[in-house]
């Protein structure tokens, strides 16, 4: 029932997170020369130095930069998302405690934040895909999808994790770390045949790379995902947001 209701009051404040994603939108980029540009260079600046670094290793792979950036930018998203909704709600308490306001809401406000940034993204990824000379195929046009399942993931996780640092502030520290380790074992910058074949079945417990996987399906290798690709995705995406939730 109070899964229900927190529900219901979210939506009665739609306008609230409107205006707090509108807010920090406005906040980061209007003191800033270069404006939204950054949400784009960022991405771009850590593309070229993987490129340099890796490109003569993972010289086989096609288009490596579009590949590396296609990864970092849902990295990028998934990581700072969270980031933001854990610090949003756990050091928010003494505004908390002013005025009511559904927690959830500031968390969906940091994730309509993110996806705003995430769709910027986007146009440095289309560019360096021309460059490369990697096609923009119409599989292009379902990129919602595996945005959608992303931020589904990543208010679950952000929320899951929130709720544990409100007892436990050390939890916002230890989650930093295993965002680093995170991303080192999710093959982001390096493609996944070079796993050693012993060590695949532990992917399966990596739940972003699926999400991964079906963005870098639709944007990166130009196909049309398959109901088998889309069903795991959104089990992981909406049991993980369930679980966020009700916690």
């Amino acid at each position: 029932i109070l899964v229900l209701e927190e529900l219901h009051e979210v939506l009665q404040y739609q306008d609230l997170i409107y205006q707090l994603v509108r807010r920090d939108i406005v906040a980061r980029y209007k003191r800033s020369v270069l404006g939204v540009a950054w949400t784009m260079l960022n991405p771009l600046a850590m593309m070229i130095v993987m490129t340099i670094v890796f490109s003569q290793l993972f010289h086989a792979v096609e288009g490596y930069p579009a590949y590396i950036l296609s990864g970092l930018i849902t990295w990028t998203f998934f990581s700072q998302t969270t980031s933001a909704i854990i610090n949003s709600l756990v050091w928010g308490g003494a505004f908390f405690q002013r005025i009511y306001v559904p927690l959830s809401a500031f968390a969906i406000s940091a994730m309509g934040t993110g996806i705003v940034n995430l769709f910027l993204s986007l146009i440095p990824l289309l560019g360096v895909m021309l460059i490369v000379r990697v096609p923009i195929r119409p599989s292009i046009i379902f990129v919602p999808i595996p945005i959608l399942f992303l931020a589904c993931f990543a208010l679950g996780v952000g929320l899951l994790i929130s709720s544990i640092a409100i007892f436990f502030p050390d939890v916002v520290e230890m989650y930093q770390v295993a965002l680093m380790i995170w991303f080192y074992i999710t093959p982001i910058i390096y493609p996944i045949k070079i796993i050693p074949e012993n060590l695949l079945p532990l992917l399966k417990f990596n739940f972003f790379l699926p999400l991964l996987n079906l963005f870098r399906m639709v944007v990166y290798e130009g196909k049309v995902p398959t109901l088998t690709d889309l069903l795991s995705a959104f089990l992981i995406a909406f049991v993980t947001l369930g679980l966020g939730w009700w916690v």
